[in-house]
């Protein structure tokens, strides 16, 4: 079978770790048995078997240059596969119940790693990426430059008294003093987290009234600036503060976007980043 086309398997193809030969070293196999060489000889200097080499040459002439290209090793069939039935009952316990493969497994007597691989071939996504109060995933996005967007947000800590709070000293000591305790207050700590590069500028403020935000929005913008980064785009939640004309004016001409109601995850980099503060820093 002449080797006159001049045309060449794909080398982009994949080619498993502990191949002999790339799909182009195949080709000169096959052309150096083709020009009446002897295979073992062939095989001898390409650094392979005999049966390797028969192989290629074989799917040479069978498929052409498509043969010289690694097969998928899944085997044609799987007589030991779980059942169409048994898969549905997995894939309803997921998406009614949420419930991971052990706890799947427990309820339909079968091993964790067999409901784990059902659920990776049907397609299912992992719980960590759902929404559980919806069961709907949770759809990530970043916005392509930095700037673009800057989430603004707030969170309300009570100051630790002097000496040390309950963490410190334990519940039951605090408790004796509750009346004192409840006279030291809020701190409100607002943050402002840029989408794309996650920069992030925080103030420990008084309070989280309309004029302590605009001014915090006002000293952020100056940040976000000395850092070469033009706000173009606000988002914060539905809190009156943010609806006020005083951080509208804060603002200028920056578009301001609001969550939508009891969907905090929309906003959800600066909530991370509250959480991040609460283990790191508070």
């Amino acid at each position: 079978m002449a080797l006159s086309n001049g045309s060449t398997p794909n080398t982009e193809a994949l080619v498993h770790a502990n191949a002999a030969l790339t799909p182009r070293a195949r080709l000169t196999l096959v052309a150096r048995i083709e020009s009446g060489r002897p295979v073992a000889h062939v095989a001898a200097e390409m650094g392979v078997s005999r049966p390797t080499a028969y192989k290629w040459w074989h799917r040479f002439h069978d498929e052409g240059l498509d043969g010289l290209t690694d097969r998928s090793s899944r085997p044609h069939s799987s007589p030991r596969r779980t059942s169409p039935e048994l898969e549905a009952a997995i894939a309803e316990l997921r998406i009614a119940a949420k419930l991971g493969p052990a706890r799947i497994g427990v309820r339909l007597g079968i091993a964790a790693s067999t409901v784990h691989r059902v659920l990776i071939r049907l397609g299912l996504p992992r719980l960590r990426w759902l929404d559980r109060p919806t069961g709907q995933v949770i759809r990530r996005y970043e916005r392509p430059r930095a700037g673009d967007l800057v989430h603004v947000d707030v969170k309300k800590l009570g100051r630790i008294p002097e000496g040390g709070g309950w963490k410190a000293l334990g519940r039951e000591a605090v408790d004796a003093n509750a009346k004192k305790r409840n006279r030291i207050g809020f701190d409100f700590i607002h943050s402002a987290v840029d989408d794309h590069r996650r920069l992030a500028y925080s103030e420990v403020l008084a309070d989280e009234r309309k004029d302590t935000c605009a001014g915090f929005w006002s000293r952020a913008a100056g940040f976000f600036a000395d850092h070469d980064i033009e706000v173009s785009e606000v988002l914060t939640d539905n809190a009156w503060a943010y609806r006020s004309h005083a951080w509208r004016q804060a603002l200028g001409p920056v578009e301001h976007r609001r969550t939508r109601p009891y969907r905090p995850q929309t906003n959800g980099k600066v909530e991370r980043f509250n959480r991040t503060l609460l283990d790191e820093w508070a």
